[in-house]
């Protein structure tokens, strides 16, 4: 038992120096013979607890929330007097603690709700990994997670110690949660503790047949590293070189977990003990590599320069293996301190792949920039944390930052079945709604939030339970799409209420184009002619698209009614006696898949394709935007529909350029208005065709005695277009000529 006089880690002389004696006064005055429901007394939670926190170097305020959470959990009545007894912060961690109880059991059950269309083991993952986000984010002060993470070691231990099975779903809810956070957190000792226990409970048989593979005891071999290190230390010392060296051995999870994910034997391990050293400048870690080989004995096969050849994620070290003097292999490691930070908290940040299980050994695992930059800053502070004087409270302490890291932009959410949303700050039940089922959006007509009902346009929190309330039939209200009146914070259900809202634009549309081509027909007596044979003559794939046409007035009615005075064959009204014949593009027409000669990134070997948007061509401002499946789309940098793409997601903007001139040519669509003539279309083609311009399309349209024509055609460049604009607004009728 601990008492007052020796707490673990208490400082004398500190401003809090009573806080966590006093805060396990009241556990022994309100909390005797209470237990937690492994059996454990609350007592004896948080002693060990405090031993834990203790290697964490934890400031007071956390340990003293330690000591008391069990109280406030599992003894009616005591919440109410830490507030007034132990203060604000101690009390909100208290509370944030047990929040994550609660949270955390949501992964015993999480299994059950699985995604639609995703089989059992990605829908798992999935959620797995959401659950870990959601942990971190719903901590607002990460020592909520620190203190959470000691709690489930100490029933871990308590458990083994006493020899007792654990609840159902805590030994895999530590493996999928609780593990993986402190290997995030960089917590290692924390971590492979964890590990091994919830394993030992998970799968004991397994557990025990690699603890006798292993043929010793892991204070035996922590003892055999020891030893090796200091020979090794002792001999970087004689040569001159500054080093730190530090070994682990591997712990029986991780072994079992390499076992498993490279298909190896137990004998093909060779990192189950490992060194690593770490020197000033690369130039001494060949000379430790030659040190490490005149010791012991390498195995040639099992040697990796990673410093001269880096790993794709950049990653740089020297890897060796050994024979001991035991005549067992181990692993040696030896880098930069520049590399070794690298490899802790920059991309190669090696968390993720050991977490990804088989297919983080396999390299199949995708990571995430901005989340990991904003776990690599926490897990610096809690590095630096060690090395400053944690007594000392100021701004810029790490505890100080610590307690303010935000590590995610997300807030998560739970569905009634314990499924994990992820959703933007500000999010609503109807952005809950559209993340579940567009359709299901589009329905929604209420929620509640944690079995109250609420108005759709409130902002969700962290670990609320949302139930969406829906009409069986329905559509979005245009209300939504206001964003003074706050119903949607995701882009995504924005744009699926905009596509409803086009989509009924498109059909009211084309109910108005039918009505006017029905009024034709009555009018020509052919109320009988099949619809779709009249679309395709005129030019059209469907009557749906030739009805949007006349709507829009795009098309005029004249045509439809000289393709019903003609039998069919003799005209064709959508290009007629005045258009200019259409042709094929050229051989050389980036439209056919020629070479668009666009530089992306200085390199001409990318797939690209000219946008349809804008058609730009030589040398008109380009910039690439990355698609997803089409290679990089190449638009003109005033282009709108670019402008817009580039503000939803400017990441995906890439840098281009016109390479060396070709003979490509590539399409443009000209805009020509003029005074309807007889002959016009004839003498803007005759301008085109002097100007060596190819014309693959034509559309006219005729209104009030002034014609509106459009024509796709192929330039080599762009100057070559201003040239035949300027002679087109020449000819004789052209009111304006310019490139749409």
């Amino acid at each position: 038992m601990v008492t007052p006089t020796e707490l673990p880690g208490q400082v004398a002389g500190t401003p809090d120096a009573g806080l966590v004696v006093r805060a396990l006064a009241f556990v022994r005055a309100r909390g005797a013979g209470a237990e937690l429901p492994t059996g454990e007394s609350v007592l004896s939670h948080a002693e060990g607890m405090l031993r834990i926190l203790d290697g964490l170097r934890v400031d007071d305020a956390a340990r003293a929330a330690a000591c008391l959470f069990p109280v406030a959990a599992y003894v009616p009545g005591c919440e109410a007097d830490i507030e007034a007894d132990f203060g604000e912060e101690v009390a909100r961690l208290v509370k944030g603690v047990r929040q994550l109880l609660r949270i955390g059991a949501i992964a015993v059950t999480q299994a059950e709700a699985q995604e639609p269309g995703k089989n059992e083991g990605e829908a798992r993952h999935e959620q797995v990994e959401a659950l870990r986000k959601m942990l971190l984010a719903f901590a607002q002060d990460i020592r909520v997670v620190l203190v959470r993470l000691a709690s489930r070691l100490q029933t871990l231990r308590w458990l083994a110690q006493a020899k007792r099975a654990p609840l159902p779903g805590v030994a895999r809810e530590t493996l999928d949660i609780y593990a993986p956070l402190a290997n995030r957190l960089g917590i290692w000792q924390m971590k492979w503790e964890l590990e091994d226990l919830a394993f030992r409970f998970e799968q004991p048989d397994t557990y025990k047949r690699i603890a006798r593979l292993l043929d010793e005891k892991r204070i035996e071999r922590e003892g055999y590293i020891a030893s090796a290190i200091a020979r090794l230390q002792a001999e970087l010392a004689a040569a001159g070189i500054r080093a730190d060296v530090s070994g682990r051995p591997k712990h029986i999870f991780s072994i079992w977990k390499k076992m498993r994910g490279k298909e190896l034997d137990f004998a093909d391990l060779y990192d189950v003990r490992a060194f690593r050293v770490i020197v000033d400048d690369i130039k001494d870690c060949y000379a430790v590599l030659g040190i490490v080989h005149h010791i012991w004995q390498p195995i040639p096969r099992e040697f990796d320069d990673y410093i001269s050849r880096p790993k794709p994620n950049g990653y740089k070290s020297l890897h060796t293996v050994v024979i001991g003097d035991d005549g067992r292999a181990f692993e040696v490691q030896i880098r930069t301190q520049e590399m070794h930070h690298f490899a802790e908290y920059g991309v190669a940040a090696h968390w993720r792949y050991k977490e990804a299980g088989n297919r983080g050994y396999s390299g199949q695992f995708s990571a995430d920039e901005r989340y990991d930059e904003k776990i690599a800053w926490v897990r610096q502070l809690l590095a630096w944390k060690d090395d400053a004087d944690h007594t000392v409270a100021h701004e810029d302490s790490p505890w100080e930052q610590l307690k303010h890291a935000a590590i995610d932009d997300h807030i998560y959410v739970l569905t009634p079945q314990a499924r994990v949303v992820a959703l933007p700050q500000g999010a609503t039940p109807v952005d809950f709604a559209y993340y579940l089922h567009t359709d299901l959006g589009h329905r929604c007509r209420g929620a509640r939030v944690d079995g109250a009902m609420v108005p759709l346009n409130t902002p969700l929190k962290n670990g609320q339970t949302v139930e969406v309330v829906a009409v069986k039939q329905g559509g979005p209200s245009r209300d939504w799409l206001n964003p003074e009146l706050g119903y949607l914070a995701s882009g995504r259900a924005r744009a699926k209420v905009r596509a409803w809202f086009n989509a009924l634009d498109s059909q009211e549309t084309i109910a108005q184009g039918r009505a006017q081509v029905d009024k034709t027909l009555q009018r020509e007596g052919k109320t009988a002619v099949n619809l779709d044979d009249l679309a395709a003559r005129l030019g059209f794939k469907a009557p749906d698209e030739l009805f949007a046409a006349v709507a829009k007035e795009e098309f005029s009615l004249r045509h439809v009614e000289q393709a019903l005075r003609h039998p069919a064959g003799e005209v064709q009204p959508h290009i007629s006696e005045e258009d200019a014949v259409t042709k094929k593009s050229r051989a050389t027409s980036v439209a056919r898949g020629a070479k668009s000669g666009v530089l992306v990134v200085g390199v001409d070997s990318l797939m690209t394709q000219m946008s349809r948007c804008c058609k730009p061509a030589p040398p008109d401002d380009i910039v690439g935007f990355v698609t997803r499946g089409r290679g990089v789309s190449i638009h003109r940098r005033t282009c709108p529909t670019f402008l817009q793409l580039s503000a939803r997601a400017p990441e995906r903007v890439i840098q281009t350029e016109w390479g060396k001139k070709s003979d490509a040519v590539y399409p443009v669509d000209i805009h020509v208005e003029a005074v309807d003539r007889q002959g016009l279309l004839r003498d803007i083609s005759e301008v085109l065709s002097r100007e060596k311009i190819n014309v693959t399309g034509v559309k006219t349209l005729s209104s009030k005695g002034v014609a509106r024509m459009q024509f796709t055609a192929e330039v080599a460049e762009a100057t070559q277009l201003q040239r035949a604009l300027a002679l087109i607004e020449d000819v004789v009728g052209v009111l304006q000529a310019k490139r749409k």
